[in-house]
């Protein structure tokens, strides 16, 4: 960060003396900011822009690096060397290690095995798959042709799956046989069949055999072992498709809140060089760190994580329960593959405080300068917490964005103080601001996060959404011309930032967003239940899921109904989506337009005041949702 901000200072012949100067400067000056980023990073185009920024003043519709050409995955793989480039490590103790050149080497044969398949530019690649390098190799390869990838982690559902995957239509999918999860095995190939057979344009399932050798793929229509469909093709050379800065490269999905999954598309150059900024600038990643972060491949993490190699950063994969087979297993693996940046997530510290846990007396941690965590709110005990048993010299950062933006608003700072319970700052280029309801700026109140001027890595729109109808309605119906995440948040006097949650109704249980109609769904197909209502309670430094049901005339929630509800979530969500209780009510409050109202129940049960009961078609039902015991343990 400090020397990025001298070649600043020295390129544009500003005076900028601290971080405070450079943040102000960055947001004034976006065009020479970015431009800044990209030499610096030494982003890797074929052609360079005619100009960084056109149509700044409008938002969406800014337009960056125009006429740029460039390929993502050849910024990843920059490098050819025997340095390490990928860890793998599964709860099944296996570890893998590729190098730059191996990787290189795997890309390009599995480059030249889809374009022989029939992929071009444009065209969608799924991964159903496990946090392992397979799935790394299948993204760099798809996206090298100019394809797009989208990933769920093989946990999903087969509804999950196609509720997504349906709406992309994906011409060539990577799956594998299985997955291992709390000791545990599980068969994939079942849910891939279904899954594949709903999927109109699918030409080929690529199947890796994570669980079994030799899995059987008889009855698997159109598929092929991973090994065998890239046998034959050569290793030596990537054709890297060199194409615009705005080209599409993966697609996320949003929660679901109110029906299916909005498909977030986002083009590779705002997410390199976002990424390039965060890991660089923000997390002071350099070549040969290690950098880890705990994650599936259906979070945006993920994607954060492997645009490390784009920094010359060893990536650290781990598949299955951070807690399995011991609780400490993940600073083993810390300790053992000298990570220097690691992951996690405020509900993954609790956990390790609660064991009783501490690492710096057990392991040799002093490879590790910075711990990051996000998913939600850290809380200030878990600061105590880590710097008392995990490292007194460690920088904590909480960091903060989102699935919408691919990257953060908030996040580290190696130059300024780590003050506990906040995120230290502000990310440079990110005019991040906090509104009160009419749209007037605040410090030292909570109010909407928002941000007030361009960023590379808005998405390019929604998938079918053709007249961006959807896309603006999302981010910018709230206040028009800027953009509104939706979350609670506040600026400190440090020019910190403290999260204080959604400002919505999505659930957000172990940092994992999750759609209430993505359970709605589920719930509502079982004969005994009329409809429910499910929220979000504050739990033990995290959010735990409640699901209240109104039930048929004579049935009675029994342990049986609760596991059949539970049942019936799992397999065709993820086991996330599973509620940590469920309860019976009479009646579920609903506005005079039918709607059933999360928010007000939400803060019903946290003891806050509902307000505009008016609005209620019948307010008397939020009677039945105060001072529940069964909400007290």
């Amino acid at each position: 960060m400090t020397a990025f901000r001298h070649a600043v200072e020295q390129r544009w012949g500003v005076d900028l003396p601290d971080y405070p100067a450079l943040y102000s400067w960055s947001v004034e000056n976006l065009p020479q900011f970015w431009a800044s980023v990209w030499t610096h990073c030494g982003v890797i185009a074929s052609r360079q822009a005619d100009r960084v920024l056109e149509f700044g003043d409008r938002m969406p519709g800014a337009k960056w690096f125009g006429g740029a050409k460039l390929s993502f995955a050849e910024n990843l793989l920059r490098r050819h060397d025997e340095t390490t480039a990928i860890v793998s490590w599964g709860e099944n103790g296996v570890r893998r290690a590729l190098t730059y050149g191996q990787l290189f080497a795997e890309v390009a044969r599995l480059s030249r095995a889809l374009r022989s398949d029939g992929v071009s530019p444009g065209d969608r690649v799924a991964g159903y798959l496990p946090n392992v390098p397979e799935a790394v190799i299948a993204m760099l390869a798809t996206v090298s042709i100019g394809a797009v990838w989208s990933s769920c982690s093989p946990d999903f559902g087969i509804q999950g799956v196609l509720d997504r995957f349906g709406q992309i239509n994906p011409k060539i999918l990577f799956a594998a046989d299985g997955y291992s999860y709390n000791g545990k095995e599980f068969d994939s190939l079942e849910n891939v069949s279904a899954i594949g057979a709903q999927l109109p344009n699918l030409a080929r399932i690529v199947i890796v055999d994570y669980v079994h050798p030799r899995p059987d793929l008889a009855k698997l229509k159109n598929s092929v072992a991973f090994d065998a469909y890239v046998a034959g093709h050569p290793s030596s050379e990537i054709e890297f498709a060199q194409l615009p800065f705005d080209h599409p490269l993966y697609v996320l999905y949003s929660s679901g809140t109110t029906g299916a999954p909005k498909c977030i598309i986002h083009g590779a150059g705002g997410t390199l060089i976002q990424h390039l900024k965060e890991h660089q600038l923000h997390t002071d990643l350099s070549v040969g760190d290690g950098l880890f972060y705990f994650t599936t491949c259906g979070w945006m993490m993920w994607n954060w994580l492997v645009s490390g190699l784009a920094s010359g950063a060893k990536i650290v994969l781990y598949e299955g329960s951070p807690i399995y087979p011991k609780p400490d297993v993940l600073f083993d693996m810390a300790e053992q593959e000298r990570i220097s940046v690691f992951g996690t997530s405020p509900k993954f510290l609790s956990a390790t405080a609660k064991a009783g846990l501490c690492p710096r007396d057990t392991h040799d941690l002093s490879a590790m300068k910075t711990i990051l965590s996000t998913g939600s709110p850290l809380p200030p005990e878990l600061f105590d917490f880590v710097y008392a048993k995990i490292s007194e010299t460690v920088r904590l950062s909480s960091i903060a964005g989102g699935t919408d933006i691919i990257s953060c608003f908030a996040l580290g700072n190696p130059l300024v103080p780590v003050w506990r319970g906040e995120l230290q700052s502000r990310g440079l280029g990110m005019k991040m601001e906090v509104f009160d309801g009419d749209g007037r700026p605040l410090r030292g109140e909570k109010g909407e996060l928002v941000c007030t001027k361009p960023f590379p890595s808005m998405p390019i729109g929604f998938w079918g959404d053709h007249d961006d109808a959807k896309y603006r309605n999302t981010y910018f119906s709230r206040y028009p011309g800027v953009w509104h995440h939706g979350d609670y948040v506040e600026l400190t006097a440090h020019d910190g930032v403290i999260f204080y949650g959604r400002s919505d109704a999505i659930l957000n249980p172990g940092g994992v967003r999750i759609g209430t109609s993505e359970i709605y769904r589920q719930v509502e197909s079982i004969d005994e239940v009329l409809e429910s209502i499910v929220i979000g309670q504050d739990w033990e430094n995290d959010c735990r899921v409640v699901l209240f049901v109104k039930l048929r005339q004579g049935v009675t929630l029994d342990d049986t109904l609760v596991a059949k509800i539970k049942r019936q979530i799992r397999h065709n969500t993820t086991p996330r989506h599973v509620p940590a209780k469920v309860l019976q009510v009479s009646d579920i409050p609903r506005t005079l337009s039918g709607k059933i109202v999360e928010l007000a129940v939400r803060d019903i049960i946290h003891g806050r005041t509902v307000k505009n009961k008016d609005a209620l078609a019948n307010p008397e039902a939020l009677e039945l949702f105060k001072d529940l015991t069964a909400l007290k343990t």
